[in-house]
Parts: C-alpha cells; structure tokens; sequence
C-alpha cells in the first residue's frame, strides 16, 4: 500500500490524498461501509460500485466466527468469496469482544471469549488476529487492540493503552512484512497525556498507517474532538491516519478538519433500516404519517438512484408495509449521502475553501437528539 498526499487546507489540518492498494486506488477523505459478514447488509457489489465506493470494512471476529477464515481462504479469499473486487479492511474484532463484556477475559495473552452464536471459547492472540485477516486475504489488516469503556478510570485507560501497545508489537512481529498493510492503533481514552503516549509507542513500532480508537463511545463531542486534533498533530504526516468507529456528517466534518483520511461507522446502514434518512438539510424520519401522499424524493437536492426514481410517500408505504426494498432504497440514499459529503469535502480542500464549506455544511445540519450520535457496531447488531 501507498499513500499519496495530494493538498492540504491552509486554514484547516485538512487532507487531501489518496491510497493506493492491491485492489485499486482509494480517493481520500473516506468513508467506508460496514461490511461486517462479507455484505453491506441490503446491497450487493453492484449497487456499491454505482455509489462510487472505493473501499469497505469487513469484521474479524464475525468472519472468524462464521463461516471460518480457513473456509474463507479456500475459496479464494474475501475479494472472491464475497464478489468485490475493490480495497478491503479488516479491523481486530476488538471492539466486537469489547461488547461480550459478560462473556469474555482478558489477559496479556489476549482475549478469551465465548461465542454469541453457540457458546464456544476462543482466544484472539495477536498472532491469531494477524493469522485470521492474512487468511481472509484483506488488503489492510488492523492490529489487535483494546477498547475500554468510556467511563473506566484513568489507571484502567492507561493499563490498557500499555497492553495494547504490547499487542501491537506482537502483531508487527507475526506480520510477514509491508504487503499487506497493517495498521496500528492508538488508544488512552480521552486522557491527552496517554494518547501522547501511545500515539508515540506506535509510531516508534511502524506501522502502514494509524488509526484512533476508543472514541464515539459516548464522550463529550468537544472532547472527543480535542483528542482527535491533539493525537493525529503526533502522527506521521506521510501515512493515512484513521478515525475508527465515528460517523455522524457532523464528526466526519470535524475529522476531516483535523487531518483524519478514513473513516468507518455503521451509522448510515443501520438508519437506513431504522427508516432515517440523511439529507441535505437534516435526517428525515421517513416513518412519519406527514410523507404518506409526500410526492417530493427524500432529497431533492440528491442524485442517487432512490431519489431519482421514488417518492417520500413509497419510500414510507415500503417501511410501513415491511418491504425489503424500503430498506434497500434507504441504504442506497444514505451511502450515496456519504460518499457525496466526502466527494464535496475532497473538492473544497483542492480549492482551498474547505472552511468555509464545512461551515455552511453544518449550519444545514440541526443536531437530532432523539438519535445516538455515535452508535458503535456490537457483536449482534452489525
């Protein structure tokens, strides 16, 4: 893997760049899809090309699970077995056990849990991390980490950044080499001292890239933004940095002004099936009995399939009448959402107006508090 930088905003720690991998080249900023099983749950790759996706995210723990890495690589690994021929990322399955909380032990060995599907113990080494993803044949592999919840304490956020940075070097040294790439991650919860730390400790292992962790998991937004300004100004300018797990427009936009190249959340599938929809001007509940004769597209200011071609009130009637399609069509309009907001924000930074783009981005954004503003993929709601 390479990583080109391309411009940088002068008002702003934006970044424009791109990737290039095995599988082709990936414009950044970006934002990947969650393809947690092998699927971006309701599309097929298809419809994934035709929204411009250059890269998506498939989940360690859920393949280890099922069917297997080894079944996965007999049959020729993910870019095969799932019929994707573009860039793949594997992350640990970290935050997955993370959620076993009543299931699981960790030590220095690493993690041994019990399985949510049937009960079976495991253990996630890091050596097993490495072993599972290199089998799964991704194009970037994420190194095992630790993410503690939000409200441990600080001996609890700095015992665990240290484990993690001692995973990280098991998982450079059971790594075969730069192909794949493998990136590591740094943790310390909202503590800017451990982040200081970890971000150092990680740096001076090497990795392809970096990515933060541990956030979108119910701090303050302001804090959450604190860390990710102070942790990616530690980071190697020349590597793509990577802000794990958060997803709101909102905190891409506020990422991105902070130097972040990659994101990941399950945000715009999951709303999709919840009925929300995000728009030019808000998220639109699409549930609601105001859209039953609303002839109008979800947005009419979208160019995506969905909008092209069905109403509000359809859109409503599938939800209401539990259609699949409704559910289709609303993943549709969301990743078409994502990937335009980054396509816009790619452009500003190149003309230099990122600023003041983002800024009028967001005054078309009221906050929704009936929403979670960070909801993070478990291991039984992906």
């Amino acid at each position: 893997m390479r990583f080109e930088l391309l411009a940088t905003d002068k008002t702003t720690n934006a970044r424009r760049g791109r990737l290039i991998t095995p599988h082709g080249g990936v414009e950044t900023p970006v934002f990947m899809p969650c393809g947690t099983q092998a699927t971006v749950k309701t599309l097929d790759p298809r419809d994934l090309h035709e929204e411009g996706c250059e890269l998506i995210l498939c989940n360690t723990y859920h393949l280890f699970l099922r069917p297997g890495h080894e079944v996965v690589k007999e049959l020729g690994g993910l870019h095969r077995f799932m019929g994707w021929d573009r860039t793949i990322l594997t992350d640990s399955g970290g935050y997955q056990v993370l959620s076993l909380a009543a299931l699981r032990h960790i030590t220095e060995e690493g993690v041994t849990f019990q399985s949510h599907l049937d009960g079976s113990r495991h253990v996630l080494s890091a050596e097993k991390v490495i072993e599972i993803q290199l089998a799964l044949g991704a194009d970037i592999l994420m190194a095992l980490d630790e993410c503690p919840p939000h409200a441990a304490d600080f001996d609890y956020h700095r015992a665990s950044m240290e484990r993690t940075a001692r995973w990280a070097k098991r998982c450079r040294a059971a790594h075969p080499g730069d192909e794949p790439a493998l990136f590591g991650i740094v943790q310390g919860g909202t503590h800017l001292d451990l982040r200081s730390r970890s971000a150092e400790e990680t740096r001076r292992i090497g990795f392809s890239g970096y990515a933060l962790g541990g956030l979108g998991i119910g701090e303050e937004p302001a804090r959450r933004n604190a860390v990710v300004a102070h942790t990616t100004a530690l980071l190697p300018a020349d590597a793509p940095r990577y802000l794990m797990g958060v997803g709101t427009p909102q905190d891409l936009l506020e990422g991105i002004a902070h130097g972040v190249d990659m994101f990941d959340c399950v945000l715009p599938t999951r709303n999709a099936r919840n009925g929300t929809l995000f728009t030019s001007t808000g998220r639109l509940n699409i549930k609601g009995a105001a859209y039953a004769r609303d002839e109008r597209p979800a947005d009419p200011a979208c160019a995506c399939y969905t909008c092209r071609c069905f109403s509000r009130a359809y859109l409503r009637h599938l939800y209401v009448a539990d259609e699949i399609l409704g559910l289709r069509l609303n993943t549709i309009h969301n990743l078409h959402y994502y990937a335009d907001l980054m396509r816009q924000a790619r452009q500003a930074i190149e003309a230099g107006t990122f600023a003041a783009w983002k800024a009028e981005c967001l005054a078309r954004m009221p906050s929704d508090p009936s929403t979670p503003q960070h909801p993070q993929e478990t291991h039984t709601d992906a």
